[in-house]
Order: C-alpha cells, then sequence, then structure tokens
C-alpha cells in the first residue's frame, strides 16, 4: 500500500493533519502535508482513508 500527498494539489487546510496525525505531519514553511509513514498496518490504513475523505481538494492518493 502506498499513500502520498500531491503537493500541487494541497492547499494546507490541515484537515488530514486532524483526521490522522499518525499519518500525516504538516510542513512548517506552508502548512502542507506529507506523510510520515512506510509501513501501514489495519489501523494506519483506515485513517488514511478518513483524512483522505476530509481532503477539499482531494490531494491525498491511496494506492493499493
Amino acid at each position: 500500500m502506498r499513500v502520498h500527498v500531491q503537493e500541487d494539489v494541497c492547499q494546507g487546510h490541515t484537515l488530514c493533519h486532524m483526521a490522522a496525525p499518525e499519518v500525516f505531519a504538516l510542513r512548517e514553511e506552508d502548512g502542507h502535508a506529507y506523510v510520515t509513514v512506510t509501513e501501514f498496518t489495519p489501523e494506519l490504513i483506515e485513517a488514511a482513508k478518513r483524512a483522505a475523505a476530509t481532503c477539499p481538494e482531494q490531494a491525498i492518493v491511496i494506492e493499493d
């Protein structure tokens, strides 16, 4: 499984980080999100999916 944030689409609303702080962190310079996890447990997969659902720009991509 792979999760990433499309940097050119993310607007820095921070909703993904609020929904899943264990998966997403925010860059200090612009507030844009990035993924901090490389190994996804079932719980982290669900957290990433919840966070993706909160993104107004749909900048989070989840690939199986």
